[in-house]
């Protein structure tokens, strides 16, 4: 069964570059995604409340998008993003968040799961 794609959008009253840290440095991520991120090489290890899991940077473009990939995730067309995007006309900045889930009953559940990480990351950024 393929996945379904999620895509979010909020908006983040700060500058692109500290966005942009915080997205892609392990003491940024700690910062707002999980209690603490190892990082070593291409792989970052998350920690949450004594569980773990492990994602493969896949692609970084520099102060604009972060990719991963799950290490246990078998589907190779899923991934998560996190892109940041500035408005021509207003330079409002935007976080669009692209994730996976497999059923109807996880897109709310994976839809709440980023609300509260991004509003832990509008805390932790003052934004």
């Amino acid at each position: 069964m393929s996945k379904a794609k999620l895509e979010l959008e909020y908006l983040i009253n700060t500058s692109p570059i500290i966005l942009f840290n915080c997205l892609t440095t392990a003491s940024g991520l700690s910062e707002w995604f999980c209690d603490d991120v190892n990082l070593k090489d291409d792989k970052f290890t998350f920690f949450w409340d004594g569980s773990e899991e492990t994602a493969v940077l896949k692609n970084v473009r520099k102060g604009e998008s972060i990719r991963f990939k799950w290490e246990e995730d078998d589907d190779d067309e899923t991934f998560f993003e996190m892109t940041i995007r500035i408005d021509d006309l207003t330079k409002e900045v935007a976080l669009i968040v692209t994730d996976f889930y497999e059923d109807a009953d996880e897109e709310e559940e994976l839809t709440l799961l980023w609300d509260n990480n991004i509003h832990k990351l509008k805390q932790a950024i003052g934004g």
